[in-house]
């Protein structure tokens, strides 16, 4: 089944509030049941809403619980520290918090195993998970331009490479650590890979 956003559909206006419990109860029936148990049915039960109501806004299941781990990660902000390295641990360690949350660890495992299967689902994991949060990188560089950490990258397709590279290094090896390694991401390994990040292994 093809992707839809919930944005590109017409009718009466979204309720906020029904979207927050709709997410929420999707959350927890993930803790509770698992992937495989979760029903729509369920989580509208959970929600307070009629089925309906979620087939309004979510095409199936695969969207939804993307839609309810990608609030999570929304919540992630660059902290300023002071300097970048110290800007880099702290919104690393934050990843790391959200990613150890059983709701985060289950939905993220479960939709990256369906996308394989589903490109329409791997479009909406970039658009709704990755897109939204490499605005943390581009607010960490312009932050450290601004302090004299980074020189200005005049080149727009260089700076957008750049970016990409930054948020896959830092997703890719937090996610490993976290979910595949099944390693913490504590303070120690963050200020290593942090260093590692800045001045690389002859660092």
């Amino acid at each position: 089944m093809q992707s839809r956003s919930p944005a590109s559909r017409t009718g009466r206006p979204r309720s906020a509030t029904a979207d927050a419990a709709i997410l929420a109860a999707t959350r927890e029936a993930l803790v509770e049941l698992g992937w495989s148990k979760l029903t729509l049915g369920d989580v509208a039960t959970r929600a307070g809403v009629a089925k309906t109501t979620l087939y309004r806004r979510w095409a199936g299941k695969n969207e939804l619980v993307v839609d309810a781990v990608a609030e999570l990660f929304d919540e992630l902000e660059l902290p300023d520290r002071g300097s970048l390295a110290a800007d880099i641990e702290g919104v690393v360690l934050q990843f790391a918090t959200i990613l150890a949350l059983p709701e985060a660890r289950s939905g993220l495992m479960a939709v990256v195993a369906e996308a394989t299967r589903d490109e329409a689902l791997r479009e909406r994991i970039r658009a709704s998970v990755v897109d939204r949060q490499k605005r943390l990188v581009l607010e960490g560089r312009a932050r450290a331009q601004a302090r004299g950490e980074l020189p200005p990258e005049p080149n727009p397709a260089a700076a957008d490479r750049t970016v990409d590279l930054i948020f896959d290094m830092v997703a890719g090896a937090v996610v490993h650590r976290t979910l595949v390694s099944a390693e913490p991401a504590d303070e120690e390994w963050v200020r290593s890979f942090t260093r590692v990040l800045l001045h690389g292994l002859g660092g």
